[in-house]
């Protein structure tokens, strides 16, 4: 049985970590903790658990196993390093933390505690990122030349306990990036992980165009962004993320070969469409894509309790994920300075 401990009691602990945990027959919830002592109070009563207090509380517990860190993204870096150095397993949320520099002391902070860390990048679990990725490197659509990827939809008002624009998300002390970070970094992590690739370089824009605060001033953080980028094995391709999508919410990802398009959730019925240079078609249907409004299970508590109860490696380890947030380092600097800048490594 693994104990696990929840800080931070908002949006995604409550439809995500906190149901899913409850779920998996090898885990007890044992101790909750939240800025908001009364929703954490309220939480833990419902699930059997202990409010904490602190957070030191929380991670002072013996028989916490492990921890998912579900507070803003500036506290990420923090709460997970402390978790690390009182010898728990840790599941963060993405983005990793505010900067590449945060990220690498987390990971830092897992090898020197000899604990793991698992980023919840959880684009890389669904079946067909799963299925394109070994389409991809058995050279189903020849060399990849060139791609496309777009996360899109209304904006994060309606995914906080808090809704408007008066939320976290909107907050740049607290955020730290708007649209980038919160969608944008999935799009980036997916794409150098389903073409065994790095992305090498950018030019990016980042923009406010829509979200206002109460007052009608735009808010502090970029409502949109659209990335240009080159990888290792030279591939172009073009990223956008969106907060302004008042439609029905994008997901989708193409990829070009010499061979032939791979189509990723464009198509409502089929999750992959594979289009060969000869017109021959493949349709495959997998599992829909999650959305705001149809959360469905997202695999990635299961993925890491099992690996933690097998004692094998994390599916997808906070190492793993540093070179996605190079890319949205990097994607800020491009911003700011109007040109391609090359990822750090």
């Amino acid at each position: 049985m693994i104990g696990i401990g929840i800080i931070g009691c908002g949006k995604i602990a409550q439809v995500r970590h906190i149901p899913e945990y409850a779920a998996h027959p090898n885990v007890k919830i044992v101790a909750l903790f939240d800025l908001n002592s009364e929703r954490a109070t309220e939480l833990a009563a419902l699930y059997g658990a202990k409010a904490c207090k602190t957070i030191d509380e929380l991670l002072s517990l013996t028989d916490i196993d492990a921890v998912s860190i579900c507070t803003a993204n500036i506290a990420h870096a923090k709460h997970t390093i402390a978790a690390l150095q009182a010898g728990k397993h840790v599941l963060c949320e993405k983005p990793m933390a505010s900067t590449a520099v945060e990220c690498e002391a987390m990971v830092a902070a897992a090898q020197a505690a000899t604990k793991q860390l698992m980023i919840d990048q959880n684009q890389r679990l669904t079946q067909a990122h799963q299925k394109a990725k070994e389409l991809i490197l058995t050279g189903a659509i020849g060399e990849v030349l060139s791609f496309r990827t777009c996360f899109a939809h209304g904006g994060p008002e309606t995914w906080s306990v808090d809704p408007g624009t008066g939320s976290w998300f909107f907050d740049k002390s607290q955020a730290a990036m708007g649209a980038l970070g919160d969608l944008g970094v999935h799009k980036i992590d997916l794409i150098q992980y389903i073409l065994d690739d790095e992305i090498t370089s950018v030019c990016a824009r980042l923009a406010t165009l829509d979200k206002r605060y109460s007052n009608g001033e735009l808010v502090q953080v970029d409502d949109n962004a659209l990335c240009l980028m080159q990888t290792a094995k030279g591939a172009l391709g073009s990223l956008t993320a969106s907060w302004t999508n008042y439609g029905s919410e994008q997901n989708a990802t193409t990829i070009f070969g010499t061979k032939g398009i791979l189509k990723i959730y464009e198509n409502p019925a089929y999750s992959i469409v594979l289009e060969m240079a000869d017109g021959t078609r493949t349709l495959m249907e997998l599992e829909s894509i999650q959305t705001n409004d149809n959360q469905t299970k997202s695999g990635v508590i299961d993925a890491f309790v099992d690996a933690l109860i097998a004692g094998t490696k994390v599916p997808i380890p906070g190492a793993s994920v540093l070179s996605a947030m190079r890319v949205v380092d990097a994607c800020i600097v491009s911003n700011a300075n109007a040109q391609w800048v090359e990822v750090k490594r």
